[in-house]
């Protein structure tokens, strides 16, 4: 069965980033069928809190991407210990010692003499005493010993990949505090949950590489790894500065609608267009993993604003009718409400001002030399209202003051409404229970 998997730390809120990675696991493992886990990475006790991880379920279900089953980290310590133990006994586990200024001196030195900033394992020549005095003094770390030898796969994204091991450091997999770090604690996880396939971002390469060394040693299966672009801003810039106000909970704060939110991710880098869609099932079947690419891929939050609205304006009565009661807006008013105002609704939020209009009635905004123009038509305008009133209105304001056009309609919608644009006046007019323009 196709598995996969998405693997945040509780230790902030989902961003877009994470929502690419997330969402292309989620993606292929609907469309063939098969299982999408979410697995907290939450090995680190000091970062990670339990809002965040209460947060990520939120976001990820506002959004629709619902899991078949969640994971904690912290529950599995003991299959990482044990994991640890079998790559110590077939010698590919080993303790070291250096501090962090220690490998930056040893680095810089290798530069200077233009070598590739690789630890040089001095660790292994530390006879058992020296290793004891140096775990009492300063404690020790764990490094995976890689093989050093030409690491491939068929990157489901960049295609046929390869890394020199040789120009690698041995990946550290558990701190000298004992925090198991992610590069095990995923291998572990990965293999014993049967995950067949892996997404994520192509920051993660030279990771990957490592890590299918140490799921060989443990004699798991590969999954299929894919390395999707990294998003920047529009001009081209990192994004990774402006990622705090990218969060996921503040595009929904925002108003942005989950599937203008996917609708574009799922497409965003890929050779495709980025087509619209109101159903998740049209976005699973319409997904390709092949057709994106490896260039760093432009990401504009305003685009967003125009798929919004665009899916509003689209939207059914009832994909409305929550937000339309929370606004007050009367069941027997509601679908001729809706009419009336959704090609001018950008955010559901946008709902509530258009009742309160109907509701309360505008400020009218009558330009001098449209006073007695206004009043004159106002003195013209039926108690009783309907969708015929407005035609039946402007045509005897018409015959009586002479005006047309645009000088006729304009300053008549701008003391009803306040506004010098907005919906269908024959649809809004029924709907204005206060008409301060009157008097």
């Amino acid at each position: 069965m196709v598995t996969t998997r998405f693997a945040p730390s509780p230790t902030g809120y989902i961003h877009v980033g994470n929502l690419r990675t997330a969402l292309m696991n989620f993606l292929i493992a609907r469309k063939a069928g098969g299982q999408f886990i979410l697995r907290i990475d939450d090995t680190d006790p000091e970062r990670s809190k339990e809002e965040y991880v209460d947060a990520i379920k939120r976001d990820l279900d506002w959004l629709g991407l619902h899991w078949d089953q969640v994971e904690r980290q912290s529950t599995r310590l003991d299959r990482y210990a044990a994991a640890a133990d079998r790559l110590c006994e077939m010698g590919r586990f080993y303790e070291c010692f250096e501090t962090p200024g220690e490998l930056d001196l040893k680095r810089r030195k290798q530069l200077n003499m233009g070598r590739p900033p690789v630890y040089d394992r001095a660790a292994l020549d530390l006879g058992e005493d020296e290793k004891a005095r140096l775990r009492a003094e300063r404690g020790g770390y764990w490094r995976f010993k890689l093989d050093h030898a030409r690491i491939e796969w068929d990157d489901g994204i960049a295609g046929p990949t390869s890394i020199d091991a040789a120009s690698v450091s041995d990946p550290v997999l558990i701190r000298a505090d004992g925090q198991v770090l992610y590069t095990l604690a995923s291998v572990v996880d990965d293999t014993e949950m049967g995950v067949t396939h892996v997404v994520r971002g192509a920051d993660h390469v030279t990771n990957t590489a490592t890590q299918i060394q140490i799921i060989e040693a443990l004699g798991g299966t590969v999954p299929q790894f894919a390395h999707h672009s990294l998003l920047t801003g529009p001009q081209g810039e990192a994004l990774s500065k402006r990622l705090g106000t990218l969060a996921l909970r503040d595009l929904r704060e925002r108003g942005i609608e989950p599937m203008a939110l996917l609708s574009l991710m799922a497409r965003l880098g890929s050779s495709d267009p980025v087509e619209l869609h109101d159903d998740m099932g049209a976005l699973i079947d319409g997904f390709d993993i092949s057709r994106f690419g490896t260039n760093p891929t432009k990401f504009d939050v305003e685009d967003l604003v125009p798929l919004t609205a665009r899916l509003l304006h689209a939207a059914p009565l009832d994909a409305v009718a929550d937000d339309l009661a929370a606004a007050g807006v009367p069941d027997d008013k509601a679908a001729a409400f809706w009419e009336a105002v959704r090609e001018n609704i950008e955010t559901r939020k946008d709902i509530a001002d258009w009742w309160a209009l109907c509701r309360d009635g505008a400020e009218p905004v009558i330009d001098e030399e449209d006073a007695d123009f206004v009043a004159e038509a106002m003195a013209l305008l039926p108690e009783e209202r309907d969708q015929q009133t407005w035609a039946q209105w402007t045509a005897a304001v018409k015959e009586a003051t002479g005006r047309k056009g645009r000088a006729l309609f304009m300053p008549l919608r701008k003391a009803l409404t306040g506004m010098g644009h907005g919906p269908d006046m024959a649809k809004l007019l029924p709907l204005l229970q206060v008409i301060r323009a009157k008097g």
